[in-house]
C-alpha cells in the first residue's frame, strides 16, 4: 500500500493482480487498484480531473487524462473520504503508475494539484 499527503488530502493506493483476466501467453496482464482519497483539511474540496502516467517494464509510457474518477467528481468535506476501484492493462508483468488529481476548494474555487503516490504493478507469481 502506498500513501501520500498533499495539502491535507491523503491518497492511498492498494493494487491487485487480476490473474483471471490476464493472458500471459498473449502478453496481457490486468491489474486493479483501490484508491482512497481522504480530506484531512478544514475546507471542503472537489476532485475535478485525473492525470495518470502508466509505464511498463518494456519502457512504454502512456498518459490518461480526464474528468473525475470513474465518472464522478466527488465533493469531500472535512473528515470525509471517497474510495473507488479501477483497473489497468499492461503488456508486461511489471509496471508502475503515478499521477495527479486536480482539485478545488468549494468556498473560493481555488484549484490545486494533489499527488498520487507512485505504485508498482506486478504479477503476483513473480513476487514469490
Amino acid at each position: 500500500m502506498e500513501t501520500l499527503i498533499t495539502r491535507d488530502i491523503k491518497v492511498t493506493v492498494e493494487t491487485f493482480f487480476q490473474v483471471e483476466y490476464s493472458r500471459p501467453l498473449a502478453d496481457q496482464y490486468v491489474f486493479s487498484y483501490r484508491i482512497t482519497i481522504e480530506n484531512h483539511g478544514p475546507r471542503t474540496v472537489q476532485l475535478l480531473e485525473r492525470h495518470w502516467h502508466i509505464l511498463d517494464s518494456a519502457g512504454n509510457h502512456r498518459e490518461v487524462k480526464g474528468e473525475g474518477v470513474i465518472g464522478k467528481q466527488p465533493i469531500l468535506e472535512k473528515g470525509q473520504f471517497h474510495q473507488y476501484v479501477s483497473w489497468c492493462p499492461l503488456s508486461t508483468m511489471v509496471g508502475k503508475m503515478y499521477g495527479t488529481y486536480t482539485m478545488r476548494y468549494i468556498d473560493d474555487d481555488e484549484h490545486f494539484i494533489v499527488q498520487i503516490p507512485e505504485f508498482r504493478l506486478a504479477a503476483s507469481y513473480i513476487l514469490n
